[in-house]
């Protein structure tokens, strides 16, 4: 998936523990910002024209300097039919693909109910809410998962998600620092240029995803079902043959599958 990145890498443990409290000895460390100066730093950028990407990768780097985790990815839109704008790292950018592909887990969670979904330790967490989310991701180095709804007024317009290696809980005041987190994503998300928005950050960032509805436009015309039936069988064919969605969309518009091969 091309999202904006602020790291890349392969997934291992050992790319993935700033957050847990693990640094470098010689690395002389930076005074964190106030959350009163990164709000003050996003209102100038966006007050100065400054586009999405911009904002968000420094929403990106706040989070991981003022909490204890190791990445996070910020998305735009619903659970059924969304962006991911950023994300930190690989881990994060393989975390939002599984559960886009799934069409549940966490961040999902987050979207549908309107409130935080906070897991800190996903070997011990019950699985009941997204099973098969969390049978995916047990290869990966993800301690703990935590979900917020970005929301404006009713309105739910995207979601921040933070992942850490190591099990463990956010404190009251760490949950209260990613609440304030949330409320600047919100002020940057609505407060961003509309062109920045439709150009910069989601057309170079879509491809997957448009590959996605194409795929889901052939399975309405193929099969002669609803969108939201279509795109279902297409992430049950996705889970079914252990394959990300966006990897079947792309052979199915590519022509290597048809719509019969999914309805099988």
């Amino acid at each position: 998936m091309a999202v904006l990145m602020g790291t890349t890498g392969s997934v291992h443990p050992a790319t993935y523990l700033r957050g847990s409290g693990d640094r470098e000895v010689n690395a002389p460390e930076e005074e964190p910002p106030t959350l009163e100066q990164v709000l003050a730093q996003v209102t100038a950028a966006l007050r100065e024209g400054a586009v999405g990407t911009e904002v968000l990768a420094r929403l990106g780097a706040v989070c991981t300097r003022l909490l204890p985790v190791d990445g996070v990815s910020i998305s735009l839109g619903g659970s059924r039919r969304r962006e991911t704008l950023y994300t930190s790292d690989e881990l994060g950018a393989r975390i939002q693909r599984v559960q886009y592909t799934l069409g549940e887990g966490p961040g999902v969670e987050a979207l549908d109910s309107r409130r935080p979904v906070l897991v800190p330790d996903l070997a011990t967490a019950p699985g009941s809410a997204w099973p098969v989310f969390a049978e995916q991701i047990t290869d990966l180095p993800v301690g703990a998962l935590f979900a917020f709804p970005l929301q404006h007024g009713a309105i739910v317009i995207g979601a921040l998600e933070l992942h850490r290696v190591a099990p463990g809980w956010l404190s009251s005041g760490e949950v209260a620092t990613a609440l304030y987190i949330v409320d600047i994503a919100v002020l940057a998300l609505m407060g961003t240029r509309l062109d920045s928005i439709d150009g910069e950050w989601v057309a170079p960032l879509s491809h997957d995803r448009a590959q996605v509805h194409q795929a889901t436009g052939m399975l309405i015309s193929g099969l002669g079902v609803p969108a939201e039936q279509a795109l279902s069988r297409l992430r049950a064919y996705a889970f079914a043959v252990g394959r990300l969605v966006e990897e079947v969309s792309d052979d199915l518009v590519a022509g290597r599958l048809t719509p019969a091969d999914i309805n099988h």
